[in-house]
């Protein structure tokens, strides 16, 4: 699926819903999948994909190292049978140390080869520290320059590979705050995964984002908040993983997050490409039975997005 219609932008009707079903795809840390250690425990891929397609998903992104095949071929054949496509998947990347340059586009190279390969569109960038997700700090002023610029290697490499770059703003990462994303906007043309989630956390209200920079917006990932959890992990009394624990994201509709008129934005403005979603879950140390848990959050999550319909003319 590309993220730029073939065809010109179909406005819905009113009534009509917004988003229509092939553009809506699964992450697999909805369903716990994540690679922190100790986060709770990793459902099979088979179960995964399973649920996904039950809910009628069309695609997914890769999830953490270890759940889905990095041979092109196998992932294929593993998602085929479940009718999924492979949309791409997170790639945190260390962009503001010169030392860090040659492998880190070496990985990205890696990883944009795999999506190629496995029919992906989409290579979703966060900017970390380092590769151990070290606390992020203030940068430097040549910190930014050469992070700005790697942005743009990155895109160059990516479209390579026919894949574009999508940079997701990201609790943790150096691109984190309303701040860091007006900066990145500023001073690059890249590309931006808008997350629900994430933006909020960081003080950028999702649906102001859409519409202040909504032909930059590549990808999108939806998620809800509870907005007082999510004000604890903003000043720093939670980590973001003792935040998930406490419920800081919630099924679409359930929380504070402008979700619904995020995407009425994004729709008005002709944005043809993914809803990804994409509720990070940690299911403990036992997994919940078959049908239940994760799965329940994701298909009332994904009966709120279906539920959103075109108003009529004003």
């Amino acid at each position: 699926m590309s993220i730029v219609s073939t065809a010109a932008h179909h406005s819905p009707a009113a009534g009509e819903p917004l988003v229509s079903a092939d553009r809506i795809g699964g992450a697999p840390i909805t369903w716990g999948v994540c690679e922190v250690p100790g986060w709770g425990v990793m459902l099979p891929a088979d179960r995964v994909l399973a649920e996904m397609r039950s809910l009628g998903l069309s695609g997914t992104e890769l999830g953490a190292p270890g759940f889905l095949p990095r041979d092109p071929d196998a992932l294929r054949a593993l998602l085929e049978p479940h009718g999924l496509s492979l949309i791409g998947g997170f790639v945190p990347v260390v962009l503001h140390d010169p030392s860090a340059r040659q492998r880190t586009l070496a990985e990205a190279r890696a990883t944009a080869q795999l999506f190629c390969a496995a029919g992906a569109t989409m290579f979703v960038s966060a900017v970390v520290v380092d590769e151990a997700w070290s606390p992020r700090r203030p940068l430097a002023d040549s910190e930014w320059d050469h992070l700005v610029g790697m942005l743009g290697e990155l895109d160059d490499l990516c479209a390579e590979y026919g894949l574009i770059q999508a940079l997701h703003p990201h609790v943790g990462t150096l691109v984190e705050t309303a701040a860091d994303v007006r900066t990145v906007l500023d001073r690059s043309a890249v590309r931006w995964c808008l997350d629900t989630g994430h933006l909020a956390i960081g003080g950028y209200d999702p649906a102001e984002f859409a519409a202040d920079a909504a032909d930059r917006v590549a990808h999108v990932h939806l998620k809800d908040i509870d907005v007082t959890v999510a004000a604890e992990v903003r000043r720093g009394a939670l980590t973001i993983q003792e935040g998930v624990g406490r419920g800081l994201f919630l099924p679409l509709g359930d929380g504070g997050a402008p979700v619904a008129g995020t995407i009425a934005t994004l729709e008005r403005a002709g944005y043809s490409g993914w809803y990804v979603l994409e509720q990070d879950e940690d299911l403990g140390p036992v997994a919940p039975a078959q049908g239940a848990g994760p799965l329940e959050s994701a298909r009332r999550s994904l009966d709120y997005v279906r539920s959103l319909t075109a108003p009529p003319p004003s």
